[in-house]
């Protein structure tokens, strides 16, 4: 069983997923926060390696890859920044990373220095499970999750093959478009769940505009695991010292447990 597996063995508790982009505003942020995050109630982390079309993000996270990509942070800078946090804390670290900078780096070589700096996952927004077989291969041969996404526009097909390919969890996108804070969640997210959970057992975890203690109970109602990014990026732009990021992690894990012991 991986580490990421572990985190949803156990018995009513829903994950608390944070993302961060990778050397924003600076490596030493990055350093910072993580550690924080986990300490706040944080399950996995999730480092954002930087990227000149991040075509899932919104405005938010295009931002921050942008800036870390002019402070002349690499997917070799993300390694070493994984590697230094997998001394300080003992979540699961996953990549989020769009498929060129993998491709470029190499498939095998990556996945390789993926293992030996200690993270446990990759999620690969643009990679569709039709073309992820190398990646696959190169993942299980390392010990990571491979773990692809889902949106409410998927069909049954869709939902079946992305899900038989997933390791680790299954992401779900609450909406179609981009990330970003919003002030609701859609209405029929329940559906949406419901479909991917006729078709596989496998833990899923919802992100995509979920900026509040509210929103996140509400999805974590429905999910086994609840992503937040671009809120927790904008506390950390606003704040180098992570004190507002981590206090605001803490709000989130407050209330996903009390709703998970109700």
């Amino acid at each position: 069983m991986s580490r990421i597996e572990k985190v949803f063995t156990r018995a009513g508790h829903t994950a608390l997923i944070a993302y961060v982009t990778a050397g924003y505003p600076d490596t030493e942020t990055t350093l910072k926060a993580v550690p924080l995050l986990a300490e706040s109630g944080c399950d996995i982390i999730e480092l954002g390696i930087p990227f000149s079309d991040p075509l899932a993000d919104g405005v938010t996270i295009q931002n921050a890859s942008y800036h870390a990509l002019q402070n002349g942070v690499t997917p070799s800078t993300c390694l070493e920044l994984a590697a230094k946090l997998r001394e300080k804390v003992e979540i699961p670290l996953v990549f989020m990373s769009y498929y060129n900078p993998i491709y470029s780096y190499g498939i095998e070589r990556f996945c390789e220095a993926c293992r030996d700096s200690g993270v446990d996952g990759l999620i690969i927004p643009d990679l569709p499970p039709e073309e992820g077989g190398e990646t696959e291969t190169a993942c299980r041969k390392n010990g990571l999750d491979l773990i692809y996404l889902l949106a409410p526009t998927s069909n049954e097909s869709r939902i079946r093959l992305a899900t038989e390919h997933s390791s680790g969890f299954v992401y779900l996108v609450s909406v179609t478009g981009v990330t970003g804070t919003r002030s609701t969640l859609p209405t029929d997210l329940g559906t949406f769940i419901a479909r991917v959970r006729r078709v596989s057992g496998k833990p899923l975890c919802i992100g995509f505009g979920i900026s509040t203690p509210e929103q996140a109970v509400q999805a974590g109602s429905l999910a086994d695991g609840v992503i937040v990014g671009s809120r927790i990026v904008q506390y950390l732009d606003s704040d180098p010292s992570c004190r507002e990021a981590a206090a605001f992690v803490a709000g989130l894990r407050e209330a996903m447990d009390m709703q998970d012991s109700e």
